[in-house]
């Protein structure tokens, strides 16, 4: 058999967690163990404790040093001050995305818009989720400024954490859908002045949203 490079194994580790953290499959106050991790997922510990320590430096674990692991809470007025920072941030990544991204990712971003409209018109909550999550990731490696991507980053999980945690009560999928694809079709379309308005539409409603869940 042949294994499969420790990086890779932090990945695998470090996707099936983020996601099942994000989609509440692992709910917020949960407890987690190492060994037990470790045997669900079919890897080492180590990768499972990389991608642990990953998953703390983006807030959605608390490593307590001889207590344990546990699932960060969802805190609403904690999430309007991370959207305060995500609006200056991410308006200036998609219009850095917009102006360098190849020919490749230019492709990437309409296939994300296309597959936005798709989640969005069949309502599908989970297809929504990953293309999200595709979308961000993509974003940060087009716009080419480690700096903006490092910031942003710490914020993606627990934006899509909090809005999972809501939408049903609280927010309009296809209309999500649709303003992530509109910032996804001017990014591919190299228009910069639109990616950033579309940025601050989403960013807009998101906040919205994030009100009316305290309300």
């Amino acid at each position: 058999m042949t294994l499969l490079p420790a990086d890779t194994l932090t990945d695998k580790a470090y996707h099936a967690l983020e996601e099942e953290i994000v989609t509440l499959r692992i709910p917020p106050g949960t407890v987690v163990s190492e060994a037990i991790l470790s045997r669900r997922l079919g890897v080492g510990r180590t990768p499972v404790r990389e991608a642990l320590q990953r998953l703390a430096r983006e807030w959605l674990v608390v490593i307590l040093p001889r207590r344990g692991i546990v699932v960060s809470d969802i805190d609403p007025v904690r999430q309007l001050r991370l959207l305060e920072a995500r609006r200056e941030i991410e308006r200036f990544l998609v219009r850095s995305a917009a102006k360098r991204a190849t020919l490749a990712q230019r492709a990437a971003f309409r296939a994300i818009a296309d597959g936005m409209d798709t989640a969005g018109g069949s309502n599908d909550d989970l297809a929504f989720m990953r293309l999200d999550r595709e979308f961000n990731l993509l974003v940060l490696e087009a716009a080419g400024n480690e700096f903006a991507a490092s910031a942003m980053s710490l914020m993606n999980g627990l934006s899509r954490r909090f809005w999972y945690m809501h939408y049903k009560q609280a927010a309009d999928l296809p209309l999500a859908a649709r303003l992530h694809g509109a910032i996804a079709r001017a990014v591919a379309d190299g228009d910069a002045a639109a990616a950033g308005d579309a940025s601050d539409a989403l960013v807009e409603y998101i906040q919205a949203f994030a009100r009316a869940t305290i309300g």
